[in-house]
């Protein structure tokens, strides 16, 4: 797929950065402004909490085919997803020293227990299993969150951060409101034409916002859009429209998205870097701005394997992703081993049986280097679509 000059460089610094795995450009960062530097897994964090208190959120997503994984193998079973033995791994090499803390959000037990590997390999770092509720009541769930974001914030402050000040919030909340709207705009860009933006560069630009202060990725991301939006090269291609569902957690290595693309699949809609768009819409800038915040979680959040749902939610959900943007199938390409997506999928293929919605499935490490298999299918997948789904609903590919 070609690109102009302009996009070309943007993508070529966004990939530099998804292969920053040292975090030479945090150390940079720390270097000319000082301040803390508190990484978080994957899928959701209060970056609007640290950045209002100056400290820089720092999006850990492992370490991708960039990192051999050797000490990390000894701390987790070989049943156990790929992402926590690459971040023991970068742990243990030293490349992750920069940062201050490291926050472990709820997402599984796997992350669970990786927040206590870190508490004892790294005792001299802040720590912190971010439990997040899933009682939704804003009297009890919410009074739980806000516990626990106040908590987090006063651990900040002792280790040097700012305390955290409201009106300091609320200009972080504008802040982050608007670079998620910049992330949902280059996504209706894609869903209305996909060969715009090929979705490995946009993939590559949203890994870099995870290190970049979040101004500086408004300014990639901005520049991104105005490269890509002009450019008459770019024409489309007879590929299928499809959604890529299960990679929230431990994310795909660059590698199988191209390998998807060329198989001939537009993505029209994904589950990638999710942290990005957990919210819908706006944070209230109004009255409270940590109220604000536990409220967006509480109400705001999509439909996610880590989220408790009403029975059916989920799947109206996703039926209702694949009508809006038009996805003619499904690819369900979740990680190895990630229970939450692995055990969300039997409701969700049914959901796409039900409202004759094609699709495939197939599983992924994040370390994968070998992908003919997958492209084979996905290619069958696409082939299949273009040929029969215009005349009679088609049967799913398993």
């Amino acid at each position: 797929m070609s690109t102009n000059g302009g996009a070309a460089a943007i993508v070529e610094r966004a990939e530099t950065l998804y292969h920053d795995v040292g975090l030479a450009s945090v150390r940079r960062h720390k270097a000319a402004h000082g301040g803390l530097a508190i990484g978080y897994l994957p899928i959701w964090a209060p970056r609007e909490l640290l950045h209002a208190q100056g400290v820089l959120p720092v999006g850990l997503m492992g370490g991708g085919d960039d990192v051999e994984i050797i000490r990390g193998d000894a701390y987790y079973q070989s049943y156990i997803c790929h992402l926590p033995r690459s971040v023991v791994e970068l742990g243990l090499g030293g490349q992750l020293d920069v940062l201050d803390g490291v926050l472990f959000p709820a997402i599984c037990d796997v992350i669970r227990n990786l927040s206590g590997v870190w508490q004892m390999r790294f005792p001299d770092k802040l720590v912190r299993y971010l439990d997040v509720p899933q009682n939704f009541d804003p009297e009890i769930g919410g009074a739980f969150l806000r516990s626990e974001l106040e908590s987090l914030a006063a651990d900040l402050a002792e280790r040097g951060a700012r305390p955290l000040d409201p009106d300091a919030l609320r200009a972080s909340i504008a802040a982050y409101n608007r670079n998620r709207r910049l992330v949902v705009d280059l996504y209706d860009l894609r869903r209305r034409e996909p060969w715009k933006i090929p979705t490995w560069e946009l993939y590559v630009v949203l890994r870099a916002g995870m290190l970049l202060p979040v101004e500086q990725f408004d300014e990639l991301l901005v520049a991104y859009r105005a490269a890509v939006a002009g450019d008459e090269s770019r024409q489309p291609l007879d590929q299928a429209r499809v959604v890529v569902i299960g990679s929230f957690c431990e994310q795909p290595p660059l590698g199988l998205i191209k390998t998807l693309e060329r198989s001939g699949c537009y993505i029209v809609d994904d589950d990638f870097v999710q942290v990005h768009r957990f919210l819908r819409g706006d944070v209230d800038t109004d009255g409270d701005p940590l109220d604000a915040i536990v409220r967006a979680f509480l109400s705001s959040a999509i439909e996610s394997p880590t989220r408790f749902s009403a029975p059916g939610a989920k799947s109206a959900a996703l039926a209702e992703r694949v009508r809006a943007c038009g996805a003619e199938g499904v690819l369900f390409c979740a990680p190895s081993f990630c229970d939450p997506a692995l055990l969300d999928q039997p409701l969700a293929t049914r959901a796409m049986d039900a409202a004759g919605v094609p699709w495939t499935a197939f599983k992924y490490s994040e370390n994968t280097g070998q992908f003919q298999v997958i492209r084979e299918q996905a290619g069958t997948f696409a082939d299949s679509i273009k040929l029969w789904s215009g005349d009679t609903p088609m049967r799913a590919s398993r």
